[in-house]
């Protein structure tokens, strides 16, 4: 008998095929996997309800005529093209009836099939499991510098210079700032969220450095999962230092797109009347409803961003008073490479 596939088994197979519902794979998902459910949403509903009123038998019953036609589509369909050697790993919730079905179905066709035990569960224990205990060992370095210093372009070209890095803010789809929230770009889930981070850490080679930028606790609405929090706090620092108006002429370029949402600019500054008071807030407020961004993020920058930025610094990080500095005269794409060269020369 053939032992039962586990999280880590997953690497040898062709194609990780997720049988949950839509709203299930879109909440979380195994990376790579594709959505085939063997009961949608609305199916997935139906049956719950027949189990709680009528029981399992009924439940059965009319479940498995979907379920029967839902795996009929996808041969039709998503597995018409596959060849006689395909060897796919199926997975649902806790690795029961769901997968268990597609399984025998695939099987029954001649490929090697097998489900996932445990399901997506195990995978949900494989991913918290790695970032308690990959986390604290990430051999991190975390980029910092105040508002518009291009912390995350200069992340990126890190990472084009062939650097390992661990992108947040690019997982969490947010900025990381008041005005982070990206337009039409929802977050993604915690659990998703928590599943990218994974993945990049398990990519990790903890002899090279990995870079990442300094975060708080919270990306939007995201919480950075607390282990990462605290290897980052640990972690040495290289401060960007960029002149001002140097800073001012990338904010304008990379929140450019501000200016086509006056109004949900200019709300959120509400939660900041306390901090800066009403008057201040209102002329931001009118600064925004007239799209006079260079004016609005000068304002931001030095009364809002900058005042905090040092004492949020030594706050967050516990090697802040060691940090290296790194000097820029401007944020073009070039100067930007060259400061992610002059980094990752103080990494090597």
């Amino acid at each position: 008998m053939r032992p039962p596939t586990r999280v880590a088994d997953r690497h040898g197979f062709d194609t990780i095929v997720d049988a949950r519902s839509p709203a299930e794979f879109a909440l979380d998902h195994m990376p790579g996997a594709i959505n085939c459910p063997v009961l949608d949403d609305e199916e997935r509903r139906i049956v719950g309800t027949l189990y709680k009123q009528q029981g399992a038998f009924e439940a059965r019953r009319v479940g498995g005529g979907m379920v029967a036609a839902n795996l009929a589509r996808h041969l039709q369909n998503h597995f018409a093209d596959r060849p006689a050697g395909w060897k796919p790993l199926v997975y649902c919730w806790r690795g029961g009836l769901r997968s268990g079905s597609m399984t025998t179905w695939l099987r029954m066709v001649g490929w090697d099939a097998q489900q996932l035990a445990g399901g997506y569960k195990s995978w949900r224990r494989h991913v918290i499991d790695t970032l308690e205990q990959q986390a604290p060992q990430l051999p991190l370095i975390v980029v910092c510098g105040p508002t518009g210093s291009a912390k995350t372009r200069v992340l990126h070209a890190l990472a084009s210079q062939g650097h390992q890095t661990l992108d947040l803010e690019g997982l969490a789809r947010h900025k990381g700032s008041l005005l982070g929230a990206l337009p039409d770009t929802p977050q993604p889930s915690q659990t998703a969220f928590e599943t990218a981070i994974a993945a990049v850490i398990e990519r990790c080679d903890p002899a090279r450095p990995l870079y990442v930028e300094g975060e708080g606790r919270r990306i939007g609405r995201l919480n950075v999962p607390i282990p990462l929090v605290e290897r980052m706090r640990d972690s040495p620092c290289v401060e960007l230092q960029v002149p001002e108006p140097a800073r001012l002429a990338y904010l304008l370029r990379d929140y450019a797109y501000l200016g086509d949402r006056p109004e949900w600019l200019a709300g959120q500054f509400e939660p900041l009347k306390q901090l800066h008071g009403k008057e201040v807030i209102a002329a931001w407020q009118e600064l925004a409803l007239a799209g006079t961004l260079p004016q609005l993020f000068s304002e931001l920058a030095t009364q809002h961003y900058d005042p905090s930025y040092a004492k949020s610094q030594r706050a967050h990080f516990r090697c802040w008073p060691e940090r290296r500095q790194v000097q820029a005269t401007g944020l073009s794409e070039d100067e930007i490479a060259a400061l992610a060269r002059d980094i990752a020369g103080l990494g090597a």
